[in-house]
């Protein structure tokens, strides 16, 4: 991701839970409303021939000069079919595609930033199963890592595609940490913590004047979702519930950011100093400003560094985990974004030809990830000789290779999950849950009745 206007990572989707919470419930409407089985269980649509002329739709949420990026790899399929056009309609958010297919005027072909809205796509049949045109063309989906498939499908079902991936890691100041003696990046939480203590500065009054480590969340990419990985903690058990009181690695994470708040001298001094920091996508960002030593963030920032601070001496490392997880090091959280063919499709087999362009042809994938500065979702994809790979960036591709991603569940509740996980956060670091397992167990709760819901109207 190059570009604020892009909602697509987990830290900007701080601002679109809403967005896609609206967009899931507007998906449970449409169920609730009599929407058809799911389409495109049954056989696939032919192909185009080669001199068909037809205009294929997609809508897709791309902006600006990455609109223009994404634009021209969709072009691509002009290649095999010169007659057909792409029309590319950026700015369009899952709440409009949701109201177009609703209103039985979908688009061809469908872009999501927000991975956590598949289950409500997949379970009300508005994505359609794309199993049949795989089988069709013997596509060899082992070429995607586990995780991606696993968040590209739903209960089996494999309703999209992915077409390039978000992985999350460590970014660490060079320059603050030579000034501290530290001469490699934590691997570990305990490391982590001896490192924050290190690089931490307080002014006169005992403000903080720069932090080691954030522990606010939700702010940037500290959410939930994203530290969750680094201590094993599940969202969702074996038995389809929220298992976040019976998962220990949530224990263990929320300990872990109180330690971290107590050390900087409680919830006041961590507020007081987050409101001193840039916006997320602004030159002002509190880790471009040299205020933040250490942080959470995606391969994207990559590209923001090299825009807004190009002089900025830093590094990336996977994120530290739980000492006891040592053998998980090197792996990290991934989402993306997806594609699919929405219910109602005019030319479901256009649309396909279009998806296996950009999700499977590994030199639009490389183009893609070299305009966009995102992971390509392929393997071979990664070790093309095309693809851009400055040292920073490197480590996210590595993570995304090293068998040891970690995905987002997906659910019929859309990301409401997430959010209500977040909202319980900010709760535990501002002091006002008094009992952790039983504040777990609320928010348990609070989700298994949403799940038991969207089961009662599925």
């Amino acid at each position: 991701m190059s570009a604020p206007t892009r909602t697509r990572g987990l830290a900007r989707r701080r601002g679109s839970l809403l967005l896609s919470a609206v967009a899931a419930s507007a998906l449970l409407a449409t169920a609730a409303c009599g929407a058809a089985a799911p389409t495109g269980s049954g056989d696939a649509a032919a192909p185009p021939n080669k001199d068909d002329k037809l205009t294929i739709t997609v809508y897709s949420k791309f902006t600006d000069r990455e609109y223009g990026v994404v634009t021209t790899a969709l072009n691509k399929l002009k290649a095999k079919y010169p007659n057909i056009t792409v029309k590319h309609e950026g700015n369009q958010d899952d709440d409009k595609l949701t109201q177009s297919i609703r209103g039985g005027n979908p688009p061809d072909v469908a872009i999501s930033f927000y991975t956590d809205n598949l289950g409500a796509w997949c379970s009300t049949g508005s994505f359609q199963d794309l199993k049949p045109y795989l089988d069709r063309d013997k596509v060899d989906l082992e070429q995607i890592p586990q995780a991606v498939r696993d968040y590209t499908s739903y209960q089996g079902k494999r309703c999209a595609m992915p077409m390039l991936a978000d992985v999350y890691g460590l970014y660490y100041n060079k320059a603050l940490f030579a000034a501290k003696g530290i001469t490699s990046p934590p691997k570990t939480t305990t490391e982590l913590f001896e490192d924050t203590k290190k690089l931490t500065e307080f002014n006169a009054d005992g403000s903080i004047k720069v932090a080691g480590f954030l522990p606010a969340m939700p702010f940037y990419a500290n959410q939930a979702q994203y530290w969750a990985p680094n201590f094993g903690a599940k969202f969702i058990g074996d038995d389809g519930k929220s298992s976040l009181a019976s998962s220990p690695g949530w224990k263990e994470m929320f300990e872990f950011q109180k330690k971290l708040i107590d050390f900087y001298g409680g919830h006041d001094k961590v507020e007081k100093f987050k409101a001193g920091l840039g916006d997320e996508y602004s030159k002002d960002h509190g880790f471009h400003t040299g205020k933040l030593a250490m942080m959470y963030d995606g391969e994207f920032r990559t590209a923001f560094i090299k825009d807004q601070t190009p002089s900025l001496d830093y590094g990336t490392a996977p994120a530290p985990v739980l000492d006891s997880m040592a053998n998980q090091y090197g792996g990290g959280f991934a989402t993306g974004t997806i594609i699919a063919i929405p219910k109602g499709a005019k030319n479901p087999g256009a649309a396909w030809e279009l998806i296996k362009q950009v999700s499977l042809d590994t030199d639009t994938l490389v183009d893609m990830a070299n305009g966009l500065k995102n992971v390509p979702s392929t393997k071979e994809s990664l070790s093309s000789p095309k693809l851009d790979v400055p040292p920073q960036f490197k480590t996210f591709l590595d993570i995304y290779g090293s068998g040891k991603l970690v995905a987002n569940p997906t659910t019929p509740i859309g990301d409401a999950f997430l959010k209500a996980v977040n909202d319980f956060a900010e709760k535990w670091q501002a002091g006002s849950v008094p009992d952790l397992t039983a504040g777990l167990k609320q928010v348990d709760a609070q989700v298994n009745d949403a799940l038991a819901q969207k089961g009662a109207g599925g």
